[in-house]
């Protein structure tokens, strides 16, 4: 099969480019895909000269949008929609005289492939810098030159994303290389890191690559927040010290996430994005190595015991700062914020044999549409959990819990919205209230109320609105409650 048959798509872009009389070849990541059986849609194009005259006429030819990239370095980018799905074609000058020179500049070896885009009818004839094909085959993620990460430091952390990805291993001197030049990462522009780091979260090998990240020294300079973590022991229901265990959450959270008998609207809820970009699944293993950030500064010994008193207040604070370091949106800071300071609640729930109605409504109302990605990582959190006190029992009746919590939340989601029985012109109109913050109070006590079946009737919702219209309203001296 030419690579045509394979991507049809590609015979729009000869079609735009073959009258320009420019050479032009595909390289990199859609060629190494090719032969690994996998199907892509982000194409890289290397052109002898004019890459950026020719994204436009390509755009133009296939109605797609034109993006510049890089006008120094002649580099621009074309994005087309097809039948729903987003296709980009990066077009970008030689890096050097030649073709096979540019290859000798590329990161990696199973990268540096190039296929002339105008003998793509026929069967691939393929220039590969010395081994691509040979590493391709036994799965080795090696770099080109000793030069690779001096001249793109981002190669540091492609490394790892290959590897999380492609199930790949970093070849050892290569290995050697980034343990070295680690410090690199940090002259790259955070948004190019960002999304390398969410490509390794994205990917059902973040544990294994986190930890080799880890060793090298490399995690350290992406996420420095991660180092006060290291050696931290905990009390006697752990087994690990607080970073280790971290990572094991990260474990756990892929086993639960790998599990083939997790029901669809789990898998396809987690799969979501919560805005921004990132799915909620990649997030959460970001929440599942910073929810415990802040038991080195809240550590206190109580007699012979370690306690933790407000970490996850403290931990909110530190992936806040995270956040705004990977310059996240700002829906997926928030999601990451609210994620570990509530990370314990569904914990909290599990101290009771069954919980009540009113606790659970109430953990519904507050972690909203978060209540089952909050079950899943206090689950992997709880597997996490294996020092000499805990049990075998507790563990079943926590993982109980938050299983419940989980079918709790998407029977909510897909029952017919709960009509309001009183709103906030209500206070105004019918008892004559004065909007004041003491609204939100007195609207979700009724909410509540309701919610649990004990007031059914709009009757029924003024008479508690003026219950709690007297609790919230009368301590105040402002003259704002007729009450």
């Amino acid at each position: 099969m030419s690579i045509l048959e394979y991507y049809p798509q590609l015979s729009q872009v000869v079609d735009a480019l073959k009258p320009c009389k420019r050479r032009v070849f595909l390289v990199g990541g859609a060629l190494r895909d090719h032969y690994l059986g996998r199907q892509g849609h982000d194409f890289d194009f290397a052109v002898d000269q004019g890459a950026v005259v020719l994204a436009k006429k390509l755009a133009k030819h296939i109605k797609g949008a034109f993006v510049l990239l890089d006008r120094e370095h002649g580099s621009a980018r074309v994005v087309k929609k097809w039948r729903g799905e987003v296709w980009t074609f990066d077009l970008t000058d030689w890096r050097a005289a030649s073709i096979e020179k540019d290859l000798k500049a590329r990161d990696f070896t199973i990268n540096a492939l190039a296929a002339d885009i105008f003998k793509a009818h026929q069967p691939l004839d393929v220039l590969e810098v010395k081994g691509s094909r040979r590493d391709l085959k036994s799965g080795v993620v090696r770099m080109v030159s000793r030069d690779a990460f001096k001249d793109d430091p981002l190669r540091l952390l492609r490394a790892f994303s290959l590897k999380a990805t492609l199930g790949f291993k970093i070849e050892r001197e290569t290995l050697g290389r980034i343990k070295k030049e680690a410090h690199l990462i940090t002259t790259v522009a955070m948004e190019r890191v960002r999304e390398e780091i969410f490509k390794v979260l994205g990917s059902s090998r973040a544990h294994g690559t986190l930890l080799e990240m880890d060793k090298v020294g490399l995690l350290a300079y992406v996420i420095p927040q991660t180092t006060v973590m290291a050696g931290m022991p905990q009390g006697g229901y752990h087994h690990l010290d607080v970073w280790q265990h971290s990572l094991e959450t990260v474990l756990q959270l892929e086993k639960i996430l790998l599990d083939p008998g997790r029901e669809e609207r789990l898998r396809i809820y987690l799969h979501g994005s919560v805005g921004g970009g990132h799915a909620r699944d990649a997030l959460l293993k970001m929440a599942a190595l910073l929810h415990d950030s802040g038991k080195p500064e809240t550590s206190r010994m109580e007699g012979a015991r370690t306690t933790f008193h407000g970490h996850e207040h403290a931990s909110e604070r530190i992936t806040r700062l995270v956040a705004k370091h990977l310059k996240l949106s700002l829906k997926e800071r928030f999601f990451l914020e609210d994620a570990v300071r509530m990370h314990l609640r569904p914990g909290y729930l599990s101290n009771f044999k069954r919980p009540s109605e009113k606790a659970i409504f109430r953990y519904l109302r507050d972690t909203k549409e978060e209540a089952a990605s909050l079950a899943v990582l206090a689950l992997a959190d709880q597997a996490a959990t294996r020092g000499p006190l805990t049990t075998k029992s507790k563990h079943q009746h926590h993982a109980k819990i938050c299983h419940m919590l989980m079918e709790r939340y998407f029977d909510q989601k897909e029952q017919k919205p709960r009509q309001r029985l009183l709103t906030g012109h209500d206070l105004i109109k019918t008892l004559k209230l004065k909007p004041s913050p003491a609204f939100g109070k007195i609207l979700s006590g009724i909410e509540e109320a309701s919610a649990l079946g004990k007031i059914k009737t709009k009757s029924e919702a003024v008479n508690l609105a003026r219950r709690l219209a007297k609790k919230y309203l009368l301590p105040c001296s402002s003259g704002n409650n007729p009450l």
